[in-house]
């Protein structure tokens, strides 16, 4: 042994910053290889083999195949991650519309009650009420 110990201070504040720098760059691109391969498997528009060409180049050339990709396909594919968030969207307002009208803030009796009104009122026949009642009291 040289007897040499590396302290802290022995790594410069310039080089600390190039390592956060390129750890920093590798997560940003990491994370745009990641959107581009959910992007190509997300198109309804490219075919099977057009997909596998894409995932291929990506893969076997990856800063190229990402850099192509967002040169090429990169305006459709903010489309197509706004469509997708707009269907997603809807999918979960069509949910809790569904989960809301499931949960009134009836009582069964009350529900019971409402629909013998509208049996004497003559609104609905003794048919519909016993069906209506059925579902009420399941």
């Amino acid at each position: 042994m040289d007897g040499h110990v590396f302290l802290a201070y022995d790594y410069p504040v310039l080089g600390a910053f190039w390592t956060v720098m390129w750890i920093f760059l590798w997560v940003v691109w990491l994370m745009l290889l990641f959107r581009v391969i959910a992007d190509v498997f997300r198109d309804h528009d490219l075919s099977g083999w057009a997909k596998a060409g894409w995932l291929l180049f990506v893969i076997v050339v990856p800063f190229l195949g990402v850099l192509v990709y967002v040169i090429t396909r990169g305006k459709e594919m903010g489309k197509r991650e706004t469509l997708h968030a707009q269907a997603r969207q809807e999918e979960l307002e069509e949910y809790l519309r569904r989960t809301v009208a499931g949960t009134s803030g009836m009582s069964a009796a009350d529900e019971l009650a409402k629909l013998s009104e509208l049996k004497t009122r003559g609104e609905i026949s003794g048919a519909e009420f016993q069906q209506a009642k059925e579902k009420i009291l399941r």
